[in-house]
Formats: C-alpha cells, sequence, structure tokens
C-alpha cells in the first residue's frame, strides 16, 4: 500500500475505508469492481489504484483494518477489564454499535471475507482470522472463574460456540439484506445475553458483586 493514503485528511480516508467495506460486503471478491469502489469514494479510478496497487491488496488493507477498528474501540469500551464474561460481551456490543455508526458495512464486510474461498485471498483471511480470534477469546478467558459456570463446562467451547452464535446471527441479516440499526442490535442481543446467562451460568440470578 502507498504510505500516502495516511497522508489524506481522515475523511477522505474513513470515505475509501466504507466505500471498500460496502462494495466488498454486496458481492464476492472476484465481482467487486475497483471502478465501482472508486466511483462509490468519490475518487478516480487511477486515484485508487495510486493508493492501493491491486484489489487484492485494498482487500487484505479493509481485512487487517477491520481487525484493527474493532481491537481499538473493544479497548476504548474497556471490554476486557471485566472478570464477568457477560459485562465483557455487552460492552462488546456497545463497541459494535458505536463502529457501526462510523463503519456501517464493516460487519457485513468481516463475514463476507470470512465466507470467501477466492484462491488469491482465502488463505491470509484464514490466517489473520486465526490469530486474531485467539487472542481474543485468550483475553476473554483469561480471568474467568470456573466457579460462575455450571459444573463441568469447557469454557473455551462455551466461548466458540457463543462466538459462532453471534456471528450465525449477522450472517443471517446479511443473507436477507436487512439494515438493522442499533436500537434492533441492542434488544436482540441482549436477549441473546439472558439466555446463554439461564444455560451457562451456575447462578444466573444471582447479582453481581459492586465494582
Amino acid at each position: 500500500m502507498n504510505e500516502r493514503f495516511y497522508t489524506l485528511p481522515p475523511e477522505k480516508q474513513q470515505r475509501i475505508i466504507n466505500a471498500g467495506f460496502r462494495i466488498f460486503s454486496q458481492n464476492s471478491y472476484r465481482k467487486s469492481p475497483m471502478q465501482e469502489i472508486a466511483d462509490d469514494a468519490g475518487i478516480s479510478k487511477s486515484l485508487l489504484f495510486h493508493y492501493f496497487q491491486n484489489k487484492k491488496e485494498l482487500y487484505l488493507f479493509l481485512w487487517n483494518k477491520a481487525a484493527d477498528i474493532t481491537a481499538e474501540y473493544l479497548t476504548l469500551c474497556r471490554c476486557y477489564e471485566s472478570t464477568d464474561l457477560f459485562e465483557m460481551m455487552e460492552r462488546g456490543m456497545y463497541a459494535k454499535i458505536q463502529i457501526m455508526c462510523r463503519y456501517p458495512d464493516m460487519a457485513a464486510f468481516a463475514i463476507k471475507a470470512f465466507y470467501e474461498r477466492e484462491p488469491e485471498i482465502y488463505e491470509e483471511v484464514q490466517r489473520s482470522y486465526r490469530l486474531h480470534f485467539d487472542q481474543k477469546a485468550a483475553d476473554a478467558l483469561a480471568g474467568l472463574n470456573p466457579d460462575d459456570f455450571i459444573p463441568g463446562l469447557d469454557l473455551e467451547m462455551m466461548h466458540r460456540q457463543i462466538y459462532l452464535m453471534s456471528v450465525g446471527y449477522l450472517w443471517e441479516i446479511a443473507q436477507r439484506g436487512d439494515t438493522v440499526d442499533a436500537k434492533t442490535l441492542e434488544e436482540d442481543f441482549k436477549a441473546m445475553l439472558e439466555f446463554w446467562k439461564k444455560v451457562y451460568l451456575r447462578n444466573p440470578l444471582k447479582p453481581k458483586p459492586p465494582r
């Protein structure tokens, strides 16, 4: 990537990033034209190629950018400062809502990229995904107390199940082409959190100790 991209004003960078998220989330990798991304960003195709030498470079930049944005917002929302898994997840939900407001097509892009099977980018996306997922899982599981959960529960398996169910919810929405606003996302996710508490916690109604 041409480092001159980072010399652009932040709003212009965001416009190009959002255009990439939007076009790649609506089409397969192969059927996403650079011209359409340039048009959506309000720049010429030649200028887009000035910043990114080819489609693969732009795609992988956006994939890694999505991971960086997510990590930034999870940190801002103090997601991993709690040792309560479900409080952690609730903070994560608010982080994702903030991301949706600034990067409305990022979640759909990330899900589409995860399921993309184009050989040109498949291996790099999957390798990067595994690295980020393993780190997030380690952060989430580090401070958990097994005594808070039903006896014999595999905490790592529980975390993976919850993660996959959350991704499945977003994938279902993306497949239907629905636009989800922040209020709907919050309501749906809170309902899922309450369900998971009843399934996994030893005492789901036990009040939290003061912090």
